[in-house]
């Protein structure tokens, strides 16, 4: 199976720029699941709720999930990608999931970070996991890395490979991603972004890219550098997230004991 990322620098507001950049380098790649960045079409620094409100869509009719949508039926694959969703009067940091069929669904971000408390609405969704054929994908949004949680209910929920749209500006992440991979025996793809934001007078925001993905041994397969943009796809086997045994006596999920775990 050929997954990938695309890490971008996206031009703030400048949505429809950002949509018809992504489709130029699209080209002729050709993968089975690629996964872009947290607020891959918008930008990330917001200064008011009413910038928010202005940026954010419906899913699954807004521009961005709509174009997304055409994406991916041209190309045959699927992508993961963050966006602003609105829904009544609730703004979300969620990430859509298109395939060659059309719209699959919809993650809004559990765990919010930093000013995006301010703006949006913590979210509702839950974890899920979509069965996209030849994997199972779950989905989790940058700060959901710092929780253990988010990526071991979805390897619960039988995801194999964790698709991670991201807006990473803490150092720490890349490297956790291999422990999240390697305490759940599944792939990940961590797609972020690059540059930095500086409005509305506020502390400029350097983004760390980094982008990669990691297999189930813990393996980094490929990491984009931390500064410039980059679309790659590599070819992994699914089937190295099927196995959960670590030994002859170990089976990694079957061997957890919830009754002596705190909630």
């Amino acid at each position: 199976m050929k997954v990938g990322y695309f890490q971008t620098h996206p031009e703030f507001g400048e949505v429809q720029r950002n949509i018809e950049h992504v489709a130029s380098r699209l080209g002729s790649v050709e993968c089975e699941l690629l996964v872009l960045p947290e607020f891959a079409f918008t930008g990330y620094q917001f200064v008011n709720q009413e910038e928010v409100r202005e940026l954010s869509e419906r899913v699954p009719d807004g521009p961005t999930t709509q174009a997304c949508i055409e994406l991916a039926r041209r190309h045959q694959m699927h992508i993961v990608a963050g966006l602003p969703e609105k829904a009544g009067q609730h703004c979300y940091n969620s990430a859509i999931v298109a395939g060659p069929s059309g719209f699959l669904g919809c993650y809004r971000k559990t765990h919010l970070f930093y000013e995006e408390t301010l703006f949006f609405s913590p979210g509702d969704s839950g974890f899920k996991v979509w069965d996209i054929g030849p994997a199972r994908i779950g989905v989790m949004i940058c700060f959901d890395w710092y929780y253990p949680e988010s990526a071991r209910t979805l390897a619960l929920q039988g995801a194999e490979i964790l698709c991670h749209p991201s807006n990473l500006v803490l150092p720490h992440c890349p490297d956790a991603m291999v422990t999240r991979s390697l305490e759940n025996r599944v792939f990940s793809i961590t797609a972020n972004r690059t540059g930095q934001e500086a409005r509305g007078g506020k502390p400029p925001l350097t983004f760390i890219g980094k982008s990669e993905v990691v297999s189930p041994a813990g393996c980094i397969l490929a990491r984009a550098p931390a500064d410039a943009p980059e679309l790659t796809v590599i070819e992994i086997d699914v089937n190295e997230a099927r196995n959960k045994s670590i030994n002859p006596y170990n089976e990694l999920l079957k061997d957890r004991r919830p009754g002596h775990y705190c909630s």
